[in-house]
């Protein structure tokens, strides 16, 4: 199974963050968008791949200890950005706790190669956000992202490390996306 740890925003973030994106559907290009639900919004700390049964249960173990090592991270979404002309996304306000998230990626990420599912050599640049937005690239992302900078939302805490299963969409449904199934949730505790 495909496997990704995560933390997921509040409902009262991701309200704001909706209510911040109402605009963004008007600017032009915004029909040739495909913008993500709502229910997936969240911030990838560490991407395993696929796992068999005897790997997930080592990763689970391995994560449960990362979640009691690590404290409840205070955030606050705000801003965004674009990679190239593919992915619009939001991210966390200057002053949110993009330290204590990143901490928790670290460890998430270590949990996943002592269980032999992240190369030691496979450690790209954390860099935390929420893809709200995926283009074949027809669309200029600029506007958008100067659009999403004016948005700040309120301060919450990320208290929960969550391991996500994701499932792929139904092969030859047009527009079909994953969907992403909580398989163990544990609380920060550090």
């Amino acid at each position: 199974m495909r496997l990704f740890a995560a933390v997921f925003p509040p409902s009262d973030a991701v309200g704001e963050l909706a209510h911040a994106l109402v605009p963004l559907g008007r600017l032009p290009g915004a029909e040739a968008l495909r913008w993500t639900g709502r229910d997936t919004w969240h911030f990838t700390l560490a991407f395993y791949g696929e796992a068999d049964e005897e790997e997930t249960a080592d990763l689970t173990a391995r994560l449960a200890r990362a979640a009691r090592r690590c404290a409840p991270v205070p955030l606050r979404l705000g801003g965004g950005g674009r990679f190239g002309d593919r992915a619009l996304w939001a991210g966390l306000a200057p002053d949110s706790g993009r330290t204590g998230l990143m901490r928790l990626a670290r460890s998430a990420t270590a949990a996943g190669r002592r269980a032999g599912l992240v190369p030691e050599e496979d450690r790209p640049r954390f860099r935390p956000h929420l893809t709200v937005a995926r283009s074949r690239g027809l669309v200029d992302l600029r506007p958008y992202v100067d659009e999403l900078q004016r948005f700040q939302g309120s301060l919450w805490t990320a208290g929960e490390l969550v391991l996500v299963h994701s499932v792929p969409p139904p092969g030859g449904v047009p527009g079909a996306r994953p969907r992403y199934e909580a398989l163990e949730r544990w609380a920060l505790e550090g």
